[in-house]
Order: C-alpha cells, then sequence, then structure tokens
C-alpha cells in the first residue's frame, strides 16, 4: 500500500485500533467520520478504509464517495497487504 501512496484508515474503535492495526494507518472511527470529514479531505487520495470485517468500512466508504472523495473499502484489516 505505502507503494501506491494510498492512505489507509482503520475505521474500528480506538480500543479496537489500539488491539492491533496495519502500519501506518490512521484511526478515525466509524462513528467521528462526519465530524472529521474536513481532516479526511486533506489524507492524500485515494484512501483505503478498514475495520474488522468489511461493514464499517463500506459504510464509510459510501459516505465518503458522495463527498467526493476517492476512496475504496478495503475489508479487513487482517486481509491487507501492505
Amino acid at each position: 500500500m505505502k507503494k501506491n501512496k494510498k492512505t489507509i484508515i482503520d475505521v474500528r474503535t480506538s480500543a479496537e485500533f489500539i488491539s492491533g492495526h496495519v502500519d501506518g494507518s490512521v484511526n478515525i472511527p466509524l462513528h467521528e467520520i462526519v465530524q472529521r470529514l474536513d481532516e479526511l479531505k486533506s489524507f492524500s487520495q485515494p484512501i483505503v478504509l478498514c475495520c474488522a470485517s468489511g461493514s464499517r468500512s463500506g459504510q464509510a466508504t459510501a459516505y465518503l464517495r458522495h463527498y467526493g472523495i476517492d476512496c475504496e473499502n478495503g475489508g479487513s484489516w487482517l486481509n491487507m497487504i501492505y
């Protein structure tokens, strides 16, 4: 992922993120996405979103695409190759 210059956003809770995450990823819990939209727009795009199963990251992907952010659902953080 780093070679492609994608930003990885982990939308799990802070507690989940602390227990393990993709190196270099940024934690923005799903419930904070709306309030942190300007911050998300400032990240290098495309953005890859991940969570535990792909469900929350799918929700975040749909929301961010609605606001013109180039992003994709990476699914479970455990399955991401970086």
